[in-house]
């Protein structure tokens, strides 16, 4: 696959590999940062991987732009991205509708599909983590089915909970923190995507899926009370 390496600022260089979504595409961003560990590249301090490119950030004291560029020409992307690895799969509960997700009877008249339907496509899916961004431990999951997407609220809110469950557009995802957004919350986890005191703060990574398991509330109270004891 062919990459585009480019220069960001003095101390950072953007390797991009396409100009789509796809998960092949997003393969290969994941590759390079796991080769770029593997081999520890003198003075990379950060890389921040997106849908399709892989930011690049390194200590000019340390090691150059012209270095860093030719380090990453020689490394052989091919057989990482071939590789066949098992998924990781999170299961993340969800407690639909009701007073955890007060967008769903909207999205029934939306979609005209019925809540039932709707849980049922939304909870059938696999969903690809492509990038982390906007929040710490915001998902940008891919895989959503056409069948459910929905436009964005028209006026934001000013504070969605932590938790919150939310479709927008052809998205889907969690927010981690309490924050301003305008997606439509069709429900909530009780899982934590970030914990800042946790040993690793967020849940998950890029090149993970998630995989949303219905709930009751009695068990989303259980699991907030006890997230450790859930599967």
């Amino acid at each position: 696959m062919e990459m585009r390496i480019m220069p960001e600022g003095d101390r950072a260089l953007v390797v991009d590999f396409g100009e789509y979504i796809d998960e092949a595409v997003n393969d290969a961003v994941n590759a390079l940062a796991g080769k770029i560990r593997k081999h520890q590249f003198e003075g990379v301090e950060e890389m921040i991987p997106t849908f399709r490119s892989l930011l690049i950030l390194f200590d000019p004291k340390r090691t150059s732009m012209r270095a860093l560029r030719e380090g990453i020409e020689k490394l052989d992307l091919t057989s990482s991205a071939e590789e066949k690895k098992e998924k990781r799969i999170l299961r993340i509960p969800c407690c639909y509708g009701g007073k955890y997700g007060e967008d769903l009877i909207d999205m029934e008249k939306v979609t005209g599909l019925s809540r039932e339907e709707i849980v049922k496509i939304h909870s059938g899916t696999d969903y690809r983590v492509y990038m982390l961004g906007f929040l710490p431990g915001f998902a940008y999951l891919g895989g959503l089915d056409e069948r459910i997407a929905a436009p964005r609220l028209k006026t934001p809110r000013l504070s969605i909970p932590a938790g919150s469950v939310a479709i927008g557009g052809n998205q889907t995802g969690v927010y981690p923190i309490a924050s301003p957004g305008g997606w439509r919350i069709i429900g909530s986890t009780p899982i934590e995507f970030y914990n800042p005191n946790r040993e690793e703060p967020i849940l998950c990574r890029a090149g993970d899926y998630i995989r949303f398991v219905p709930i009751g509330e009695d068990e989303y109270d259980e699991i907030r009370e006890h997230p450790e004891a859930w599967a």
